[in-house]
């Protein structure tokens, strides 16, 4: 394996949240050729001057409901993993380097947009994977995703949110940055087949949310549930 393969490797398994040890490991190398190319990783931007993406995730069963442009090539790794419209979605961005930035998105994709949104966090590689096991914990499991996957389920999501009336969760605007720059229209068509659908969560004002519906659409066009009903 030649300096350039052995490099595009170790960005690779970077990019899963693999230590440079655990890299070591994985590619049969001393830890002493792997952590020159770990720094030199880190020290690479993407061509828009953002920090390096070290991870992005997002749970298995994030397509269910959704229409999603095939030419993309997004791959859902169980789409019938039963996530009802609510995807959680993990960004790892290079701080330093041993560190990362991290941030989380709680995203309804069928109606509210970001219901939720933790960091920006700094955080070590062991940190990394003990927060991913927590964040993803109530699903059937997590996958990897490009970061456009990413960007075009946040961002749109909240641009399909506010032709609705409803905007972000005030956590949203500080964790968003680690989504990077998009522009344009999603690749992706939210709502439930292509229709809204509000289902009550835990901390909903379910009043709110149907006034906030009925006074862009009519009782129709949209679809609830209410209290398990």
């Amino acid at each position: 394996m030649d300096t350039a393969e052995l490099k595009e490797r170790v960005r690779e398994l970077r990019a899963q949240g693999r230590s440079p040890k655990e890299i070591a490991r994985a590619l049969k190398v001393p830890p002493s050729v792997v952590a020159p190319l770990v720094r030199q990783i880190a020290a690479e931007t993407v061509e828009t001057g953002e920090p390096e993406v070290v991870g992005c995730w997002i749970n298995v069963g994030w397509s269910a409901g959704l229409g999603v442009d095939p030419a993309r090539g997004w791959v859902d790794e169980a789409p019938d993993a039963g996530a009802d419209g609510m995807v959680c979605v993990l960004v790892a961005r290079r701080h330093n380097w041993d560190r990362m930035t991290v941030c989380g998105y709680l995203v309804d994709v069928f109606c509210l947009g970001v219901k939720n949104a933790i960091g920006p966090d700094v955080l070590d590689d062991r940190e990394l994977r003990r927060f991913r096991e927590y964040f993803f914990g109530e699903y059937a499991g997590w996958q990897e995703a490009p970061i456009e996957l990413a960007q075009h389920l946040v961002f749109g999501a909240v641009d399909y949110a506010r032709t609705l009336g409803f905007e972000p969760h005030e956590d949203y605007a500080p964790a968003a940055e680690a989504l990077g720059k998009w522009e344009g229209d999603s690749a992706i068509t939210f709502g439930r087949n292509g229709k809204p659908f509000y289902m009550e969560g835990p901390h909903d004002d379910p009043g709110k949310v149907l006034r906030t519906l009925r006074r862009t659409l009519s009782d129709d066009d949209f679809d609830y549930v209410i209290g398990g009903r």
